[in-house]
């Protein structure tokens, strides 16, 4: 289940993983939280007569398309505002019920500190606080009973080192790095981070041969890990 808090921000730094895990059969249900009209479209309103409307139509199109190239065929858009995203209460039971219908193993949303972006900060506090209640017996919703815990990810955030992001995992995304920059290439209005996108790829994937050894691995994206990997042996 990925978290996303605006239109573009699930295929710039989980587009491979959602293209490959979907291929290989499992089910990815990917929530967008907003279209990132005040914060994240700058190209478009430079341009004459735009309107909020307008850019939320073009950007819920772009995420529509990309989500089709990738094979998402679950994916919802909440259509908060953005610059800020706020959640209230509602807001936060909604989460918790999404995430309790899903029952996902794995949860992937935004890193815990995205220095020039505080939409991202806002939502991966609150999606790491509704996967926490989801998983509590005392939070009681009827008819859906408490989850167990999941593996919590982060995004590589845009500012890397800036933000002092440190990767946890490197996921090798080779197989499907054709259809990642495809759907990059649908978000003319970030045309900026497509390039940026694409040359990460390509760095984490050198990284990902040189930790493992696998020269196989030539396109990667990184993950900081909410917990520490539990399991009965060094993995």
């Amino acid at each position: 289940m990925v978290f996303s808090a605006h239109a573009a921000d699930f295929v710039w730094r989980s587009g491979g993983v959602i293209a490959k895990y979907i291929e290989n059969g499992a089910e990815v249900h990917v929530v967008v939280f907003s279209m990132g009209v005040r914060g994240e479209s700058n190209d478009l309103w430079k341009q004459e007569g735009v309107t909020a409307e307008i850019v939320k139509s073009i950007r819920r199109g772009e995420s529509i398309k990309a989500a089709g190239i990738l094979g998402i065929k679950n994916i919802e858009y909440w259509d908060y505002d953005d610059y800020p995203i706020a959640f209230d209460r509602d807001s936060i039971m909604r989460i918790i019920t999404k995430i309790r219908n899903v029952r996902p193993d794995y949860v992937i949303t935004h890193d815990k500190n995205d220095l020039f972006n505080p939409d991202h900060n806002e939502v991966a506090k609150t999606v790491f606080s509704c996967c926490v209640q989801s998983n509590s017996a005392g939070v009681r919703i009827e008819g859906l009973p408490h989850t167990k815990q999941m593996n919590i990810f982060g995004f590589e955030p845009h500012q890397t080192e800036i933000s002092s992001y440190v990767p946890g995992i490197m996921v090798d995304i080779t197989s499907v790095y054709e259809k990642k920059v495809a759907a990059m290439k649908c978000f003319e209005a970030q045309k900026h981070l497509i390039e940026y996108y694409t040359q990460r790829a390509f760095l984490r994937g050198n990284h990902a041969r040189r930790i493992s050894g696998e020269t196989k691995y030539k396109y990667a994206e990184s993950f900081a890990c909410y917990f520490p990997t539990v399991s009965e042996e060094l993995v």
